[in-house]
């Protein structure tokens, strides 16, 4: 199927730059979780990020600082004051996955690039810096008061861009932080850009992409 979408729009973190969240955090506690319980640790940091979001906005540096307290007090690891800065501080030096800067650049003549993202407005300039395309509007939880998978955040982008979801795609790596939401709100079109860092569904209409090469077909480019 070819879709025509008027906006296309990206999640940015884990979908376009390499999300490194939890390989930074691994290297920061090594010395201080053994080994057979780092996984453990580190799915604990990401569950504690997600329910971090889902209530009223806060600055993200906030939601890293109470999301890994919150790991380390549930696994009894000591925590710093400087984790949170050191885990935030990285965030700017993420690079894009392979191969999604010539994408973009390919869809950009055709379809206006969106990024609507978990981020801060001090802080995506530098990601989108890396990502090398002519994006028409990044969008962020801070502006919009709040994070994704709440309406709130996708609504702020539909308001801002004049244009509503039954003309565009959303496209993320993310079911429970995009494409749950993309789908209860209509989206006419969604694309799953599978990572490998969260199940597959078929049951939220998406396009299931093993590689972002594979998107441009989806707009018949």
């Amino acid at each position: 199927m070819i879709f025509k979408p008027k906006f296309i729009s990206f999640d940015c973190y884990g979908t376009l730059i390499n999300f490194e969240m939890g390989p930074t955090a691994k290297v920061l506690f090594k010395e201080r979780v053994p080994a057979d319980r780092m996984p453990a640790f580190l799915d604990s940091f990401r569950a504690y990020r997600l329910d971090e979001v889902l209530g009223d906005w806060k600055p993200f540096f906030d939601v890293v600082e109470n999301s890994i307290q919150r790991a380390c007090k549930a696994h009894g690891i000591e925590c710093l004051a400087s984790d949170a800065v050191a885990l935030y501080d990285a965030v700017p030096t993420w690079q894009p996955h392979p191969n999604v800067v010539e994408v973009l650049q390919a869809i950009a003549p055709h379809v206006p690039l969106v990024i609507l993202s978990n981020s801060m407005v001090d802080l995506i300039p530098h990601s989108v810096a890396h990502l090398k395309a002519p994006f028409h509007a990044v969008y962020t939880a801070e502006e919009a008061r709040a994070y994704k998978p709440r309406m709130q955040a996708f609504e702020y982008m539909f308001d801002q861009l004049g244009c509503g979801p039954d003309q565009m795609m959303h496209v993320s790596s993310s079911f429970r932080y995009d494409l749950m939401t993309a789908s209860d709100l209509g989206f006419m079109a969604k694309a799953f850009i599978d990572r490998g860092h969260e199940p597959t569904s078929t049951e939220y209409g998406v396009s299931r992409l093993s590689d972002v090469r594979q998107l441009p077909a989806l707009l018949g480019l």
